[in-house]
């Protein structure tokens, strides 16, 4: 089977799961998973599952992924900050979604081959960095969505002070009962707005640096 028949088959899954946002499907089309996956697994690049990378993370489920992304309602102008470059899968498809992606990843080997499959692809408005994301991204603030592709434990008031008024943030959050939910934030002048979006699993939000040289 040709990936472009494996890319059709998902595509029509997730407009089964409720996934009707065709700006989303149609970023998620023009971006070839299968550059984002290891070698091992580029047979399964199509499935709607997640699959493992590098330094124990995994590259989101698609569904998940184009979920994520229809939550924040993105915009041609809008800049936005992703929290966990991973595979830069995610990063990838929001690219087509608004004007520039500023995303950041802890792990070092991880963000270089990220951006070596931005460079491949020629996708030129997406800004990486090596940093602590439990920190955002000062500089750069305010954004008008953030992304966060790690489940926190709480919410992470640093990253809801670089969202502007009226932003949207999308990020899991673990619950009492240990359940994690992706839940979307929307900032106000006086707080925000939280509601609750979808069960889901992450892995955890860390803070500080594993390392600043590549990982063995």
């Amino acid at each position: 089977m040709t990936e472009d028949i494996r890319k059709i088959r998902l595509l029509m899954e997730l407009r089964r799961q409720g996934i009707s946002d065709i700006e989303v499907l149609s970023a998620i089309e023009r971006v070839p998973r299968e550059k984002f996956v290891p070698e091992a697994f580029k047979d399964q690049a199509y499935e709607n599952i997640a699959l493992p990378i590098d330094c124990g993370q995994t590259i989101s489920q698609p569904q998940i992924v184009a979920y994520m992304t229809a939550a924040l309602k993105l915009a041609p102008r809008l800049k936005v900050l992703e929290i966990g470059t991973g595979s830069g899968y995610q990063a990838a498809v929001l690219s087509y979604l608004c004007r520039r992606v500023y995303t950041i990843e802890r792990h070092f080997s991880l963000a270089k081959e990220a951006e070596k499959r931005f460079a491949e692809l020629r996708i030129t408005n997406i800004v990486p960095q090596i940093g602590d994301g439990s920190k955002g991204w000062p500089l750069q603030a305010p954004f008008d969505r953030i992304i966060v592709t790690a489940r926190a434990e709480i919410l992470p008031d640093i990253l809801v002070s670089q969202l502007r008024e009226d932003g949207i943030m999308i990020l899991p959050i673990v619950k009492k009962d240990r359940s994690q939910k992706v839940v979307r934030l929307r900032r106000r002048s006086n707080g925000f707005d939280q509601e609750e979006l979808m069960d889901a699993r992450f892995v955890p939000l860390l803070d500080g640096l594993p390392s600043l040289t590549p990982e063995n």
